[in-house]
Parts: structure tokens; sequence; C-alpha cells
């Protein structure tokens, strides 16, 4: 019955079945890799544990990547502070992120939402290259990233992280447990942190960081009967951020809307309602129903100097999935429907973009799988849009062992989906750019729904070298659009366009990695990364701004034996080499105020020491770009941030210098 209940959860929310069989069975935690990939499943995925998350300073969702070399991290702008992640050479608008399979990131939160999930609330991450399942639906080009929280039936009754930075961040969480009942438990989340103090380390009259604030509260509840086979989760979470940045004597209650001194203020509410209620059937284990519902209502309220953009986005969900077999369990399937619909109240200055969009779309999934040496996954789904109109979506994925410890993978697949050109692209509103939408056929803005073809081949292959294990990859992947929402900064440094592609664009991305145990408990991962995305402007083909085409990465972590009570040393390096990077036109401004074609090259360097005293205490120190490598010129025209040159958006390299921080983790068990 215990099999039965673990295929049904697998099944029913789409979770990877390696990721979820080895977290659940792995007895020996200290053994399990940070960073697992399964030569036996059929997408090309990596599993991020939890182990992986406390390597680094992970203070939420949009800093859990930077050990991972699949992900690329970097700033959005230099007031924010804000991380954004890439994948193929893409931004994340173009992959679908979801929370236990219910998309959380999208429409109005895309530019800060990965700072709304705490780090120490996630179990796992499982991040899959390429055109994500039919299953999650339609809108994923270029990948999916799922993040597993802390599940109530598995908890432990206390937990305890305090942060502080140098750079001014506390936070402090807490996680308490309890189990109601045998078949009922609950945990409650809680979240907060702060930046109290002003910095401003290059000296250009601009905070590094903002002034912020943040409450962030879940409380879940989870249902669990083994004998009767249902299972169910309900989640209801409340946050609200603060964020105030701009020039060190700005103060909104005096300066607010006036040219005194350019400041800027984002205040975020955010209501999430999530239930999950699944059914395994109880004489056949593999036959399965599963109905996902989430309402969430997001309002943000900000203004950029004199620039004003309000938007308030209400969502609801609905996914009914159910699984079965053909014949065997070799033949599997999943079919089902969902129904999305979202309301924008949005405010640019004083034009109203406010719009409801919403869908209804049905699916269905064939595996094929010989429990051996190939699989094969077939969806296909059909959804009618009101401003998309009624669409096809196709993916395939495909793998094949050639032989022992080997991996084959390939995929294609079509992505389609709405741009939300304002709230994916705030950074623009701190400058003096004006905002020009050039098409107006169209149906979202006046501009046609982005289309775009993903494909991607992907080889693995495990080895033993000098007598240690070993393992090399190597990944391709292209995404053909048909047509993007092109945002246009190479025209003029004063404007920024928005137009349907005319011509072509494409972006192509090649990963060739290595991994390496040196010793026992002494671990070496390398990454070397190339991007060729060029985009048909309409003043000629250029290499997408602010993406550097050459990355490499690499990561060395070593642990000393456990010792007497959980006593344990571990040590963490990772260094990122970003190759140069095509910046945006700035070509007619004056000589001060202008950037040079491309951005030179630089590394990045992070570290930390965790010292574990027992299995429930433990303390941790660590920085950030140690070798103090900052952007020369972050914020152009800052000496008159209200003048035709100002720009606060054109960020390649950190803006804040060293960084480090300190905290500590305490459990009752």
């Amino acid at each position: 019955m215990q099999k039965t209940i673990m295929l049904f959860v697998v099944i029913l929310f789409s979770i990877p079945l390696f990721s979820q069989e080895k977290l659940d069975e792995v007895k020996v935690i200290k053994k399990q890799k940070g960073i697992q990939k399964s030569f036996t499943v059929t997408g090309n995925t990596t599993l991020i544990t939890s182990k992986e998350l406390l390597k680094a300073a992970c203070c939420n969702l949009a800093e859990s990547f930077e050990t991972n070399p699949s992900i690329d991290v970097s700033f959005s702008d230099a007031l924010t502070g804000t991380k954004q992640i890439k994948m193929l050479g893409l931004t994340s608008p173009y992959l679908m992120i979801t929370e236990e399979n219910i998309p959380s990131v999208r429409g109005a939160s895309q530019a800060y939402g990965l700072s709304f999930t705490p780090g120490t609330w996630v179990e796992s991450i499982q991040i899959t290259k390429g055109a994500g399942s039919v299953v999650n639906g339609y809108e994923s080009i270029s990948g999916q990233i799922n993040t597993e929280l802390i599940k109530p039936i598995n908890d432990i009754p206390f937990f305890l992280n305090a942060y502080g930075s140098s750079d001014s961040r506390f936070e402090l969480n807490t996680h308490f447990n309890k189990k109601i009942s045998d078949k009922w438990s609950s945990s409650l989340f809680l979240h907060g942190n702060t930046r109290v103090a002003k910095t401003d380390m290059n000296n250009d009259g601009f905070l590094d960081n903002p002034l912020a604030k943040q409450i962030n509260i879940l409380n879940r509840y989870q249902y669990y009967n083994a004998e009767k086979g249902w299972v169910s989760f309900i989640n209801f979470r409340y946050m609200n951020d603060k964020k105030q940045t701009g020039e060190l004597d700005f103060n909104p209650d005096k300066d607010k809307g006036t040219t005194n001194y350019w400041g800027s203020e984002i205040n975020t509410e955010r209501l999430d309602v999530a239930t999950k209620v699944g059914y395994v059937f109880k004489d056949l284990p593999y036959q399965s129903i599963g109905f996902q519902n989430a309402f969430n209502s997001h309002n943000q309220q900000s203004y950029f100097g004199l620039n004003q953009y309000n938007i308030k986005q209400s969502s609801y969900y609905s996914n009914l999935i159910f699984n079965s077999i053909i014949s065997n369990t070799m033949n599997k399937f999943a079919a089902g429907l969902n129904f999305t619909y979202d309301k924008y109240q949005e405010f640019v200055n004083v034009n109203d973009y406010s719009r409801i969009d919403n869908s209804v779309g049905a699916f269905f999934e064939y595996t094929y799988d010989n429990a051996d040496n190939f699989s094969i996954i077939l969806g296909g789904r059909i959804d009618n849009h009101n401003r998309l109109g009624t669409f096809l979506t196709p993916r395939l994925h495909v793998r094949y062992n050639p032989w022992e410890k080997g991996v084959l993978r390939f995929s294609a697949g079509r992505g389609k989906r709405s741009a939300n050109i304002f709230a994916e692209n705030q950074q623009l509103f701190a400058s003096s750019r004006t905002f020009d939408i050039l098409d107006s056929n169209g149906k979202i803005y006046g501009l046609n729904p982005e289309i775009a073809w993903n494909y991607g081949v992907s080889f693995g292959q495990k080895f033993l070298l000098f007598g240690k294990k070993a393992d090399a990859g190597l990944d391709f992947y292209r995404t053909d659009f048909q047509n993007q929402v092109v945002v246009d900064v190479m025209q003029s440094p004063q404007q920024v366009l928005f137009y349907d592609l005319k011509g072509k664009s494409v972006a192509n991305s090649l990963q060739l990695e290595f991994n390496y145990e040196i010793l026992d408990h002494f671990n070496f991962r390398s990454a070397y990364k190339f991007y060729d995305v060029r985009t048909d402007y309409i003043s000629g083909n250029y290499q997408k701004p602010l993406q550097a085409k050459h990355r490499v990465f690499g990561n060395l972590e070593y642990e000393t034996h456990i010792g007497e009570k959980g006593k344990q040393w571990k040590f963490d390096y990772t260094f990122n080499w970003i190759g140069k990077q095509q910046l945006p036109n700035t070509a007619s401004n004056p000589i001060n105020d202008r950037l040079s074609g491309f951005s030179p090259s630089y590394s990045l360097m992070n570290a930390q020491i965790t010292r574990t005293f027992s299995d429930r205490f433990e303390v941790y120190v660590g920085g950030e770009n140690i070798g103090n490598y900052t952007q020369e010129k972050a914020i152009l025209g800052s000496d008159n941030p209200f003048g035709p040159n100002f720009d606060t958006s054109i960020v390649y390299a950190p803006v804040f210098g060293q960084m480090y921080y300190a905290g500590l983790r305490f459990k009752i068990k």
C-alpha cells in the first residue's frame, strides 16, 4: 500500500518519478547529492535538493540557482537589487514557473515574483530544459521550473533560520509543524526580512540596494489516508512587500511626485489560496484522478520618479487530471481539462491597459516506457483563449539509453503566450525613455501573441576516472520564434519600442558539463555555456542586449566526515566567468553618459562555510562577489535624473561590491 500511495502522489502532481522516490526513500541524508540527474527519466530534468539550497545565501527562490549551471542569474537593474534568471539564453517570461505544479510566477509577478518565495520553504526544485509537459499548460517555451514546498506530513516540529549580511539585510524564518491527527498535519511558515541602512558603494548618489520590508505567511494543511487512497493539500498565504530606492536624500513623504530628488517605491500585496485533492483507485493502483485549484490576488502600487505604474491581477486556475494505463503499465496516459482566468487592472501613468484574459483547454499525454532503455512522451492540447484564439500545442520527449550509464534525449515542442510588456520590463520605467508601441492590430496592447518552437538534444555519460565517479554531459537547444514581441532598446537611448517581430529571432544554447568526485566528500562541478541569441530589430540584426555569449561555471564542495553527535564542516566555492555582452544603443548620449558597444568580461566568486554542531544546530558564514567586481557606471545621467539621458536599466555586472553574511539554523525534531 505504501508503494501504491507513493505512485499516486507522483502521478497526481506530475513530479518527475526519480525526484519524489529518491527524496522519500533515501535514508542516509548526508550521502545525498545536492544536484541529481536521473538517466531513466524521459525529460532533461535536474533536481535541486534542499541540501544544495543550503550551500549559498538562499534568501528566496531567485537566489536558489547560484550553484546550478543550468540557470543564469543576473541583476535586472541598478536600483531594486532584483535578480532575474535565464535558461537557454531566454529570460524568465519564457519559462513556466510553477509551485507544486500550479503556475505561480506569471503576469503581474514576473518582475519580482521569484523573490516572494523564501528559500527555507523549499523542499526541492525540478528544472526541465525544453518545452515542458502539456499537463501544465501551453505557455512553456524554453523550459519549466517547479518548486516543491516542505510537506506538513514530513516536516519537523520547529525550525528557525536567522540571517544577516553586510548590506544591512536581516531575515528571520520560523516553521511550526503539528500533527493534528493520524491523517491531518499542518505547517505554519513565517518569514520576515528588512534592509534598514542606506548604502552607496559607487558614490553615484543612488542607493545600491533598496530599503525593504517583507512579511510572508504560509499556512498549509495536508490530509493523507493511505488505506482509502486520498491525499489533499490546502494552502493559505499572505505577503506584503515594500521597497524604496532612488537618491540617498529622497524622502517619499516630501519628494514623491516632485523633481526635488529622484525616488521610487514598489509596494506589493499578495493573497494566495490553493487546494489539491487526489484519489487513487483502491483496486487499480495505476489509476488516479486529481483536481487542482488556485486563486491569487496580486496588487502592486509603484512609481519610478515621475513614472507611475500600478497593476492588480486577480487570477483563478483549475486543472483536472486523470491518469491510467493502456493494456499494461508500459503504456500510460494523462488526460484532463483546465481553465484559467486573469483580470488585469493596469495603469501606466494616465493610460489604462486593463483587460480580462480567460482560456479553457483539454490535454492528452501518452507515455511509453519499457522500464529499460527507451521511453517516449507524446502530448498535445487544444485551447481556446479569448485573445490568443483556438490553437494546438504539441510536445515530444524521447529518451534512449544506448549503453550502460549513457543517455540520449530529444525534445521538441511549441509554446504560445501573451507578453505583458510593462510588467515584464519594469526596469525601463526607471529611465527617461518613452514607451512606444508600434503595432495596433493585435489583441494584447495592440500586439500579437508570441509563438515559438523549441528543439533540443542532450547526451549524458557516467564513468570512472582514476577510480572516482565522474559524469559528462552535452546539450544543444534551439528556439525559433514565429512571432515575438520585440523590446527594442537599440534604436535610441531615449526610447523603447515594442513591436511584433518583422524578421527572425533565434536562441541557440550549447552547454558542456563535467563533474568529478576528486576525493571522498570532495566534488567538482563545471560547465561551459555558449549562447547565440539574435533578433532582427528595425535598425538591424543584433545579439540580444545584456546576454553574454560565453559563460564558464565552476563549483567545489567539500565535507568532513560526520563526527560525534553529527558534528561536521562544510565548504563551498562557486566561480562564474561572464563574457562580454551587447549593450543597448547609447551612441547619441553625451560622452559621459555613453557606453561602448560591448561590456567587458568579468568573473565572480562566492563561498560559504558551514559548521554543524549537531543534527539540531548549525551556523554558516559566507561571501558573495568576493573579488569585489562592480560595474563602473551603473546609472547613466545620475547627476541629472530628470534629464534626457537618465537610465538605470543597463546593468551587466553587480552594482554592490563584496557582501558577507552569517546565519544560524536550529531545529527541534
